[in-house]
């Protein structure tokens, strides 16, 4: 089970934890324009999923614009989605402020589907935990990361390499 913190404080996450080889879970998220989106929606993409707790805040805020950055880079065979619970409006707002286009972010805030499946729930807060996962174009997880402190930046680095050996 992954344990991490957040402030330096430990919280509870679900009893799950995914895997690198294993089959991706299955989600719902909304779009900013309130529409579900599911794993299958991307189907046959690279997917590199960067999961943060808020976009108002500076180490969320910071991971998700690194990753738009990257995301030309990457190629037309990659999706960049940012997953948090914000709500909708609050993302839509946050990329318009921020002029971040080349990625899409996702709320998790209706039901948590994503984050319970992913084992990124933080229960004390309903928040989801900084994480990264690389889905592959067959729907199998290829990269993990859960940050074991909630405020620490991911590795980017690794995750950007694990996209960059299944595009090649």
């Amino acid at each position: 089970m992954v344990q991490i913190t957040f402030k330096k404080n430990p919280v509870t996450l679900p009893n799950k934890e995914v895997k690198v080889g294993e089959q991706a879970p299955e989600f719902t998220v909304l779009s900013t324009g309130l529409e579900p989106v599911t794993l299958q929606d991307t189907a046959g993409k690279i997917r590199l999923v960067s999961v943060v707790p808020s976009l108002d805040t500076g180490v969320c805020s910071d991971q998700t614009k690194r990753f738009s950055e990257e995301a030309a880079s990457l190629g037309d065979d990659v999706e960049v989605l940012t997953i948090s619970a914000d709500l909708p409006f609050a993302q839509k707002r946050w990329t318009e402020i921020n002029k971040v286009d080349a990625i899409t972010t996702l709320s998790d805030h209706r039901d948590l589907s994503f984050g319970e499946a992913y084992g990124v729930t933080m229960q004390e807060l309903r928040l989801l935990a900084r994480s990264i996962f690389v889905i592959d174009g067959n729907d199998k997880i290829a990269y993990v990361e859960y940050v074991p402190e909630g405020t620490d930046h991911p590795d980017y680095e690794k995750a950007l390499n694990a996209v960059k050996e299944l595009t090649n």
